[in-house]
């Protein structure tokens, strides 16, 4: 918004001709979402205790000592949701449709995280939207800002739909990280595929999301990491095709992308300030499930779903680790972890919470680096 207005001014008033570049709007968005988060989060901390008074926002398939948690607020991610929205409505170009799918699916699931959140508060219990209907909104917004903004997104290969009624100019190829000639066509079935990453890294958020800090730590690292990933995409300097030099595919427009991420690890920071441990608020479903959201969606925009394994990996050893739980036990009655998600099997060994969280963030630190050397070891 700022940016088509600003810039056109630049001829009579010079300085405003920052605004065209990317990488001013990206820091300028992560640092006005990081004040937001700051300045907003007392109060918006305060309105949540009020109303939620006398419920108990402890999730009730967790270790006994979270017992002790009990009356810290929950649903502080429509903090984190405010925080994005406004500085990547203020600064990104809002012609540009990958900016628009990415806070479509973001809004839209942290939509579906408030409906479970406030379920759970209203009728005082941890159980909120069925799990089915979870899924079919997420599949149902997905493929619908998929319809109204990836069928215009101009990638270089067409991927025919014809189910759908449409033809797609979202790139059906997946990209594999450290080989350089592995990309292989999925056609009709990328659509499915791309659905899997979302709604996937959606639900690894949400499940690592169970002590405090955990999930919105490797949230900030992996945000950060596609921030770069996009604008490396995107960016043409001087004629240098960075993409090109990479042997990365060519996104014109994806570097807008790293506007939308820099706001999403600015108010991450902020919200991290509220939600280290010990914890002031909780981000609930409204935050998580938007997160996983915002990140799977990202790595379907810039064409790292397969390197998303890697940057989000935290989030997918936490989904397996209760894929795996679940399948022991009905298969052989026995379970592999003390319990899951595997942050509480190391709780149950006895590692201090802190402890864990560290650890955690320390090794999604390490992913993200892992991800960004596959750049150029192709």
């Amino acid at each position: 918004m700022l940016y088509r207005w600003l810039y056109p001014l630049a001829t009579r008033f010079p300085p405003f001709n920052v605004f065209r570049y990317p990488s001013f709007r990206m820091v300028a968005s992560g640092l006005l979402a990081l004040v937001l988060g700051m300045l907003l989060g007392p109060w918006f901390i305060r309105e949540l205790k009020e109303r939620q008074y006398g419920v108990s926002n402890v999730r009730e398939d967790t270790p006994e000592q979270h017992k002790k948690k009990g009356g810290t607020p929950t649903m502080g991610g429509g903090l984190i949701l405010f925080s994005v929205a406004l500085p990547t409505l203020l600064l990104a170009d809002l012609s540009n449709r990958y900016v628009w799918m990415a806070l479509t699916v973001t809004l839209g699931y942290g939509a579906i995280g408030f409906a479970d959140d406030f379920l759970k508060v209203s009728k005082k219990n941890s159980k909120g939207l069925p799990g089915k209907q979870k899924l079919f909104w997420q599949a149902a917004i997905f493929v619908g800002a998929w319809l109204a903004f990836g069928t215009d997104l101009h990638f270089h290969r067409v991927a025919e739909f014809p189910f759908l009624g449409v033809g797609s100019h979202l790139d059906s190829h997946i990209y594999f990280p450290f080989a350089r000639h592995l990309h292989p066509d999925l056609h009709w079935l990328y659509l499915p595929f791309a659905l899997l990453v979302v709604v996937g890294t959606s639900n690894g958020v949400n499940l690592t999301d169970g002590l405090d800090g955990l999930a919105i730590g490797p949230t900030i690292v992996s945000a950060v990491t596609f921030g770069v990933l996009a604008w490396v995409a995107g960016s043409v300097i001087a004629g240098f095709n960075i993409a090109h030099y990479l042997y990365l595919p060519h996104l014109d427009g994806a570097e807008e992308l790293s506007v939308f991420c820099a706001a999403l690890a600015g108010s991450g920071i902020a919200f991290l300030w509220y939600n280290a441990y010990p914890a002031s608020v909780f981000m609930g479903d409204v935050g998580s499930l938007a997160l996983g959201g915002a990140l799977g969606t990202l790595a379907v925009l810039t064409k790292n779903e397969l390197l998303s394994a890697i940057i989000d990996g935290i989030f997918l050893v936490e989904a397996l680790s209760v894929m795996i739980q679940v399948a022991s036990f009905k298969t052989t009655g026995k379970r592999v972890f003390r319990m899951a998600p595997i942050h509480h099997h190391f709780e149950l060994k006895g590692w201090a919470e802190p402890k864990i969280i560290v650890r955690f963030w320390i090794l999604s630190i390490l992913l993200s680096l892992a991800s960004l050397a596959s750049l150029k070891l192709r």
